[in-house]
């Protein structure tokens, strides 16, 4: 194992002040592990070295001149490729946008980079951010580091996959249904997807603009603090963007005896909980209860109707946004005999089949007649489940569920789409309410051997709520936080 593939935000910031290294050691040092594993795992669409050492030796030489560091100075970093970052490509693992080149910096990488982060390179994803496992992706699918046979989770398997192998201390995501979260359990990381408003959009490739949110990968929830503190805040270029002078790290160390923490028994009925998932939570609560929170049973009433309103919501956005990608500006182009076939070609082959398939469905939607029919019931379902998520704080400090119904599967063993969808269950229903939720990784399966997550939500815009618990649970939990794959791992 690498000397610094283990090392924290904290850990590196005294590292850098005692001179134990420089921060270009721990460029190459991070290069170094993606030039061993990544062949095996694909987390990286591209790599950005010359950006990472230039970025390095700004680190090296503020400390030299005895300046103050960024809150991210010298921590190594990857962005998942749904981020423009201005010269990189940015792709969104799909054939439409292979030769884009970003010309501007998206508000989060730009304040990643400004904290003093180090570039790493892009990460692979499912195409346009379409799927639960990095299967969809155009360039090739991601493995999971615990297991090579087994996917990553989705859509941002790479940004969770090279943080779990030690590539990259920190990664950013995005997250419309459960993309941060779901694959940070899969892959055993602190996947953090703040309330909404907390971090630009600007800047990152829309799915669904009143679902999308951007977080970070990490592998203990102080790092995870550390980032939202860097890259947190109101944005005048993204109006949904809110001003937040908070300091996420304040009260990591302040406990959760007498905090009220919620579960929700209805939830844990759900068919596809598996029994080794559903013991891992039940355990996870006690330990909190041993922490000394009380656990109270809350419900919420509307929130098994949340993956029913989410693939209305959520195709219908993609549809419109989606729509600018038309050959003409940018993207992949067919040469048609007139303009019409050109569009019609250059979709066809730009696209994958999950893309064409939320494409037409959204198309389908917000027909004349149906839209009726479906669009605007599924936005009073989304008033319901935000009013439950309301009502449910007003007696408790945080909510847990589980973060997925099961441990990571084997590549093609979930091969229809409604299955698919299922895998975010539980994490949905926090982004239609527009909540904070956060994966921490509590335990390994009994019978696979592999992680599984607790979902932590929060109140709207009181995500510290969300890192303080997970801060206290996380002293209880003793597993990995790199996966075995330099050790031989699973292949």
């Amino acid at each position: 194992m690498n000397e610094y593939s283990q090392l924290g935000v904290r850990q590196i910031h005294e590292g850098l002040r005692a001179g134990n290294f420089s921060a270009r050691e721990l460029a190459t040092s991070a290069f170094d592990v993606i030039d061993r594993l990544d062949s095996q795992v694909h987390a990286f669409l591209e790599l950005t070295p010359e950006l990472a050492y230039a970025q390095a030796d700004a680190v090296d030489a503020a400390i030299a001149a005895g300046e103050p560091l960024g809150i991210l100075a010298g921590v190594p970093i990857a962005f998942k490729d749904n981020m423009n970052l201005e010269g990189t490509h940015t792709t969104c693992a799909s054939r439409m946008l292979e030769t884009y080149v970003s010309p501007f910096t998206a508000t989060c990488v730009a304040k990643a980079l400004d904290a003093g982060g180090i570039c790493l390179g892009k990460t692979n994803m499912d195409e346009f951010a379409f799927g639960s496992s990095t299967e969809t992706s155009f360039f090739g699918v991601t493995r999971n580091p615990w297991d090579l046979d087994r996917v990553p989770g989705g859509s941002s398997g790479g940004s969770a996959a090279a943080v779990a192998a030690g590539m990259a201390t920190l990664s950013l995501g995005s997250d419309t249904g459960g993309s941060i979260r779901q694959p940070g359990s899969f892959t055993g990381t602190v996947a953090l997807k703040p309330s909404y408003g907390v971090v630009s959009r600007y800047g990152v490739v829309a799915f669904g603009s009143s679902l999308d949110q951007v977080g970070p990968f990490a592998r203990n929830v102080e790092d995870a603090a550390f980032a939202l503190n860097a890259i947190s805040g109101r944005d005048p270029l993204d109006c949904t963007s809110q001003p937040r002078d908070i300091d996420y790290t304040a009260n990591l160390d302040a406990g959760i005896n007498g905090m009220r923490i919620g579960i929700v028994p209805s939830l844990l009925e759900l068919d596809g909980l598996t029994s080794e998932v559903k013991h891992a939570f039940e355990q996870s609560v006690a330990k909190l209860e041993g922490l000394g929170a009380e656990i109270v049973e809350v419900e919420l009433p509307n929130a098994a109707a949340a993956i029913s309103a989410y693939y209305v919501l959520g195709p219908c956005e993609a549809f419109s946004n989606l729509s600018r990608f038309d050959s003409v500006r940018y993207g992949h182009h067919a040469h048609g005999k007139n303009l019409e076939q050109r569009y019609e070609d250059s979709r066809a082959q730009g696209f994958g089949p999950e893309a064409k398939r939320r494409i037409m469905l959204g198309a389908w939607l917000l027909a004349s007649g149906v839209y009726d029919e479906y669009y605007i019931p599924a936005q009073k379902v989304r008033t319901l489940i935000t009013a439950d998520y309301t009502k449910a704080f007003e007696k408790v400090d945080a909510i847990v569920l589980p973060t997925s119904p099961r441990t990571a599967f084997k590549f093609g063993e979930v091969s229809d789409p409604a299955s698919m969808y299922l895998s975010d269950i539980y994490t949905i229903s926090i982004n239609i309410a527009g909540n904070g939720g956060m994966n921490l990784p509590v335990a390994l399966g009994e019978d696979s051997g592999l992680p599984i997550g607790l979902q932590i939500v929060g109140p709207q815009f009181k995500d510290e709520n969300i890192l303080r618990v997970g801060a206290a649970l996380e002293t209880l939990v003793d597993i990995p936080r790199v996966a075995p794959l330099e050790k031989g791992g699973r292949s």
